[in-house]
């Protein structure tokens, strides 16, 4: 089977990128099987070695083990997520327990374990290097943090309740996808009213996917976000948006409502397992913030600021509707039609003016010149290169070093693919044995149109989401499980969070934001309105992200998960913050895909607003050295971006900016404050 298998066969592909046009689903199953089993007798063979445990033939045989395992791993993870259909979500559904068994007989293997332990315990007569004795470190406590310390018992239970997460969390996220993929609300030429061009071309598009005639808006948020924005058919918004809030919640086989207290009492459990009052406790354990208390505090800092500045917010709003005739209280399908309004009329600022500046291959052309500028990079174009869908480009990229990478885009939304926007690799960067480069890939969910434009809250996505790719390429580490992006939850934003502040660089705007049609630059007044509109919104936009985060540390600290009605918990906590009743929470929990279709972002969603006082804090770095395209500036941020997890990312930080980061930028940068 091994002959047939491209999975298990060696690439000659270029650049040892994926041979996509022959992997098929069937091809999966055996290839864990295969990849499942050898990695198995890599760790027995570490295990059983007769010689006394060292740095060598321990830690760096683990990092070695698995490399067959993480390579059919990241394929199917990607395509899962990246291309869908009935045989990968089948798959997935089949095999994520399967995969946590094996996960959990590596982290628990009691063998391994006491070699790890005795290296740990005598670690500073070792003579390691720093990023051996950081890994030594990280590779202890995640043993311990998966319950190798504990009995026999407590270990058993501890691969449960991770085989029993893996299957919650792959129903969830297949809970969610489902319902975008069922609904949709088909329009005919009478329900156009208000809706500019380019939302009618995406909604053609839509249409003509689904075969109907005429248009069709989409849970896709490149496309519900403008049909709420711009559409002015009251009734038509507000069936949109409750079935945008409605994922997850729709009786039957696909209802997360059901899942959700399944998954926080077994994290709970797991967390008192090993000693802690709950999940949150656990989780921030090992973060920046140290402690739920910490994160409370920063989110706290941000809450009654941004519930004023929406306040405010929403009576401009209803004055607004007031002033076309309408008198009903602004609900939440009403606050983007009437933002829009609000802010064409005082800022002058039009997104169907600003739009037609905003192409697709132009902010594409943006990001990449950026990093050129910053770190040297080029792209140079592969179109003969075989992707898993014709959507896809690829690039490799460039320094004054020869090859860095591989970059893949990946930016239109279809029918299987995940929502939202994201950043995976389908290989690491590392140099333990040999140079070994990364291949990264970029995926958002743009509404398909020719030409494809954007919003601007798009092209910060886009600069977002490439920020994390430049984490994952620019990475220069010895060791796989150190590389790139594997750093702290509430560290890996910053990279991506920091990246999007030169989309508004008016040089940036300038060369890039340019005309489809005519060519011509976006003027110099349209830029001016537009960076002064900056803090327009801000205390939407913080409310709603902020509550989010607030939900999620309360749920992960909740005395007794499974008892949790999770619709009238939902209620309840909102109406306890005082969340303004205008505005949603950006995601409700059964769709809440960040945390319960899977753990990385459990107890952590907090940290998008940590990353930022980060970011926020570090290019005002850039600012104060008169030149945001800063030389000396960029080489340190570099080195940030390079040393994945060999370093604390606090000590990161302070060398590439001097000091500890301040949360006065962060307050600026929403305008929750006075500028300085």
């Amino acid at each position: 089977m091994n002959k047939d298998n491209p999975l298990l066969c060696p690439w000659t592909t270029p650049f040892g990128v994926p041979p996509f046009d022959v992997i098929e689903p069937a091809h999966f199953a055996p290839a864990f099987d295969a990849a499942m089993a050898e990695n198995l007798a890599e760790i027995a063979a570490i295990g059983q070695n007769p010689d006394a445990p060292s740095f060598i033939n321990t830690v760096e045989a683990l990092e070695r083990s698995g490399r067959l395992l993480n390579r059919v791993g990241a394929v199917f993870h990607n395509l899962v997520s990246s291309q869908g259909g009935e045989a990968l979500e089948a798959l997935d559904t089949e095999l994520a327990p399967k995969l946590a068994q094996h996960g959990m007989k590596v982290a628990l293997d009691p063998a391994l374990f006491a070699r790890i332990a005795a290296l740990h315990d005598t670690s500073e007569a070792l003579g390691l290097d720093e990023d051996q004795k950081r890994l030594l470190d990280r590779s202890y406590l995640g043993f311990i943090r998966s319950g190798a310390a504990l009995d026999e018992a407590g270990r058993a239970r501890m691969t449960a309740i991770s085989e029993r997460l893996a299957a919650l969390h792959t129903a969830f996220g297949q809970n969610v996808l489902h319902d975008e993929k069922a609904w949709f609300l088909p329009l005919g030429e009478a329900d156009l009213d208000g809706l500019p061009d380019f939302v009618r071309a995406g909604a053609r598009e839509a249409a003509v996917e689904r075969k109907l005639d005429g248009y069709a808006i989409t849970l896709s948020r490149s496309l519900i976000e403008p049909f709420l924005t711009f559409s002015a058919r009251r009734d038509l918004r507000q069936t949109a948006y409750e079935a945008w809030i409605a994922r997850g919640v729709h009786p039957g086989a696909h209802d997360n409502r059901v899942l959700i207290p399944e998954i926080l009492a077994l994290r709970a459990e797991r967390a008192k397992l090993l000693g802690f009052a709950d999940f949150a406790g656990f989780r921030l354990a090992d973060s920046m913030a140290g402690s739920p208390v910490a994160a409370e505090a920063l989110l706290a800092e941000v809450w009654e600021p941004a519930k004023s500045k929406a306040a405010a917010e929403r009576d401009r709003l209803q004055a607004a509707a007031k002033a076309e005739g309408a008198n009903d209280a602004i609900a939440p399908w009403d606050w983007r039609y009437y933002a829009e309004k609000v802010r064409q009329a005082d800022y002058a600022l039009d997104e169907t003016e600003l739009k037609p500046y905003f192409q697709l291959e132009q902010l594409q052309q943006a990001v990449f010149d950026t990093a050129g500028r910053l770190f040297g990079l080029s792209f140079v174009p592969l179109p003969d290169l075989p992707m898993y869908h014709p959507d896809v480009r690829a690039y490799e990229v460039r320094d004054a070093g020869g090859h860095v990478g591989i970059f893949l885009a990946d930016h239109y939304a279809r029918s299987d693919k995940r929502s939202g926007a994201w950043m995976s690799s389908f290989r690491d960067q590392e140099a333990m044995d040999a140079a070994v480069s990364p291949i990264i890939v970029n995926n958002n969910n743009f509404a398909k149109s020719q030409p494809t434009l954007l919003s601007f809250d798009d092209a910060e996505t886009m600069f977002h989401e490439f920020g994390h790719a430049l984490h994952g390429l620019l990475s220069r580490v010895r060791y796989p499980s150190q590389s790139g992006t594997s750093v702290r939850r509430d560290f890996v934003e910053m990279p991506s969070q920091i990246y999007e502040h030169w989309l508004s660089v008016p040089e940036t705007l300038k060369t890039y934001a340019t005309h489809y049609q005519t060519g011509a630059p976006i003027p110099d007044a349209l830029v001016e309105r537009l960076l002064a509109a900056r803090g327009f919104n801000e205390g939407f936009g913080t409310v709603e992200y902020t509550s989010a985060a607030l939900i999620d540390m309360a749920l992960h600290q909740h005395p007794d998960p499974a008892s949790i009605d999770i619709e009238a918990y939902e209620r309840e906590f909102l109406a306890g913050i005082g969340m303004p009743a205008e505005i949603g929470i950006r995601h409700r929990p059964a769709h809440f895909q960040h945390l319960f279709a899977g753990g990385g972002y459990a107890a952590g969603y907090y940290s998008y607003m940590w990353s930022e006082v980060l970011d926020a804090d570090g290019f005002e770095a850039f600012k104060e050295a008169g030149d945001v395209f800063d030389p000396v500036m960029a080489a340190k941020l570099r080195v940030l971006l390079s040393a994945g997890d060999t370093r604390d990312p606090m000590a990161l930080y302070v060398d590439f900016r001097g000091r500890p980061p301040q949360t006065a930028a962060l307050l600026r940068s929403r305008d929750l404050i006075p500028a300085a």
